[in-house]
């Protein structure tokens, strides 16, 4: 029986994924994309299978929740270029027979802006930002772990408001031996049920990801490697009014498209150096990342990503460095805590 609900859960999951794969265009809710936790950050942005027990990362993939992040609470901070803040929040409730729990909130703000009217006259100031509600849950289903997350995403510009209902759902399966995962997430498969005044209904950020992490048997180190837009194959996009190069008979020459780099635009690769229980470094490289965001001249650090984990006691602070654009990298910080440490010392 439990065999069959897993194949029927794949199957719908499949399915989801055929039907969001026909939708095209221009997106909208696309801050559901940006990563948001420091350890996500650090490996790259995009990772569906490097857990462990940071609650924060079931953003990545609801089936990444597990009983070790049970009564886990996570905090994360990011200050993007001017105004732009972002933060994170997530807990994992305590976990019961019928699986883990998990809440979380993410939001954005993009600071306020001055407001004019027709004329350019000053009428006031109006603020900007987008926000989301996640409600987790996951379950040990024989050999494989599911979950889902259900979410509500607002987008508020001057008070005029968009909402989204849209969903995540993800498997992993763990080598009963080795240290080896290997995850699949389809996220953000949803609706706008409500555009904003006199706009059109916008698509959902519709992604699909698979990836592998896997260590070494007597190695520090944990690599992940996670492929991307698995519903579409050539996401690779050529300026047409860039100047091409010319040939020896003084023709323009357009830049082609390359299979090597359709292929290569999919990948995120990610590592983790486990010093110890205590301190781990990461670093993670996106290839998509980099293309998009590098400079006619010069790429710079675009694409590249590195961070740390320090953990004190019952507090494990985490930092990530996300090299976005050339002219510099954005911050990500992540507090995190057992909450039972401090329920332990109040009953004592």
């Amino acid at each position: 029986m439990r065999r069959e609900k897993a194949l029927l859960t794949l199957l719908l999951l499949c399915l989801l994924l055929t039907a969001q794969a026909q939708v095209g265009g221009q997106r909208g809710f696309s801050f559901l994309e940006l990563p948001n936790t420091a350890k996500l950050a650090a490996l790259g942005g995009v990772n569906v299978t490097a857990g462990g027990h940071d609650v924060g990362m079931v953003s990545a993939n609801p089936a990444l929740l597990n009983e070790e992040m049970e009564q886990q609470l996570s905090l994360t901070y990011v200050g993007y270029l001017a105004d732009i803040k972002q933060s994170h929040a997530a807990y994992a409730f305590k976990a019961g027979e019928k699986g883990a729990w998990a809440a979380s909130v993410n939001y954005l703000n993009y600071g306020d802006f001055v407001q004019r009217d027709a004329s350019g006259a000053v009428e006031g100031d109006f603020s900007v930002n987008e926000y989301a509600l996640n409600l987790t849950h996951a379950r040990q289903v024989e050999a494989f772990r599911m979950g889902a997350t259900a979410r509500v995403a607002v987008s508020s510009i001057a008070g005029n408001q968009a909402i989204s209902i849209l969903a995540d759902a993800g498997v992993i399966f763990k080598h009963p031996e080795r240290d080896f995962t290997v995850g699949l997430a389809f996220k953000n498969v949803g609706y706008q049920v409500k555009p904003y005044d006199g706009g059109e209904r916008q698509p959902m950020p519709f992604d699909a990801q698979l990836g592998v992490t896997y260590k070494p048997e007597h190695m520090p180190v944990r690599l992940s490697l996670t492929a991307h837009r698995l519903y579409q194959f050539d996401i690779v996009y050529l300026d047409p009014n860039a100047p091409g190069e010319l040939d020896e008979n003084g023709n323009e020459v357009k830049e082609e498209k390359q299979l090597g780099d359709k292929i290569a635009r999919h990948f995120v690769a990610g590592a983790e150096f486990a010093f110890s229980k205590n301190f781990q470094l990461r670093a993670g490289y996106n290839y998509l990342r980099r293309k998009e965001l590098r400079l006619d001249t010069r790429s710079g650090g675009a694409g590249l990503s590195v961070g740390a984990m320090l953990r004190v006691r019952s507090f494990e602070l985490n930092y990530g460095s996300a090299f976005f654009h050339p002219s510099g990298a954005t911050h990500y910080i992540t507090l995190s805590t057992d909450t039972r440490t401090f329920l332990k010392k109040k009953r004592s």
